[in-house]
C-alpha cells in the first residue's frame, strides 16, 4: 500500500458521489470525521491510515502493519514468485495483501525480513541516503584474520561498478565466524568483499536492521508484528 496523502476535498470525490465542491458543506454541517473528530478544512490531508467516515459510512479504515520475519534459506525476497517460495507464502496475515518487503535477502541468506503496508516508512527503511546499518553474522569457508578488518573499514573499490564500498564494521568471533556491519545493500556485496580474500561466505544470517534487532526467538519461517516501539525508531541508526 502506497502512503501517499490527499487533500480531503479531493479523496471525497474519489471516494464518493459528491464534488470535491461540495465538501466544504460537509464539514460544516458535521457529516466527515477523521479518525472520530470532525474535519474542519478541505486542505486537512487523509493519508492511507486516516480513518474517514462520512455520515456514519466508513469511507476508509486501513490498519498499518510491521511484521519481522526470521526468513529461511530457499525462500524469495519477493511477493510473488512462479517458481519459488516467497517471504509472503509463509505468512498467514489478514492484509497479507497489502504488504511488501523493506529490504530484501537473498536467495539462501537467512535472518531478519521487515514487511510493511506503509510506503512511507518502507522508505526510510531503505532508501540509500539514510545509511542504516544492516548487522549479519557470517560463516567462513577458510580462516579469517585481523587483515580483514582494515580492508572492510576503508572500503573496497568495485570496477565493474566504478564504486568504492562505505566503510564496514568488521568483528571476528572465531576462526570462521565473524559479525559485519554495513550501512548498504550493493549486490552480492557481503559474499564480494570476502571473496576479495578468496574466501567463500559459507553462511549468511542478518540480525538487524537499523535499531530493530530480530528476535532470536522467532524459529525459521516464524514471524510477529512489531511493537509500537520497533516501529518508532526502527529506522534510526
Amino acid at each position: 500500500m502506497k502512503s501517499k496523502a490527499f487533500r480531503l476535498d479531493r479523496f471525497v470525490r474519489a471516494h464518493t458521489t459528491y464534488s470535491a465542491a461540495d465538501t466544504r458543506g460537509l464539514i460544516a454541517q458535521g457529516r466527515i470525521l477523521l479518525d472520530g473528530e470532525p474535519a474542519g478544512s478541505i486542505q486537512q490531508r487523509v493519508t492511507a491510515f486516516t480513518r474517514v467516515h462520512l455520515d456514519g459510512i466508513c469511507l476508509q479504515d486501513n490498519e498499518p502493519v510491521y511484521i519481522m520475519l526470521n526468513k529461511p534459506k530457499g525462500v524469495v525476497s519477493a511477493t510473488k514468485d512462479a517458481r519459488h517460495t516467497t517471504v509472503l507464502d509463509i505468512i498467514e496475515h489478514p492484509q497479507k495483501a497489502s504488504l511488501h518487503i523493506a529490504g530484501r535477502l537473498d536467495f539462501n541468506t537467512t535472518g531478519l525480513i521487515l514487511l510493511t503496508n506503509d510506503g512511507a516508512w518502507s522508505r526510510k527503511i531503505t532508501e540509500p541516503d539514510s545509511k542504516l546499518a544492516k548487522e549479519y553474522q557470517v560463516r567462513l569457508k577458510s580462516p579469517v584474520s585481523e587483515d580483514y578488518i582494515k580492508t572492510f573499514k576503508a572500503g573496497m573499490f568495485f570496477p565493474y561498478e566504478g564504486i568504492t564500498t562505505a566503510p564496514a564494521t568488521l568483528t571476528l568471533l572465531t576462526e570462521h565466524t565473524a559479525k559485519l556491519r554495513i550501512t548498504e545493500g550493493k549486490y552480492h556485496q557481503i559474499k564480494r568483499m570476502f571473496g576479495r580474500f578468496q574466501n567463500e561466505v559459507v553462511e549468511l544470517h542478518r540480525t538487524s536492521v537499523g535499531s530493530i534487532v530480530l528476535d532470536e526467538t522467532l524459529a525459521y519461517g516464524d514471524y510477529r508484528s512489531l511493537t509500537p516501539a520497533e516501529v518508532a525508531t526502527g529506522f534510526q541508526r
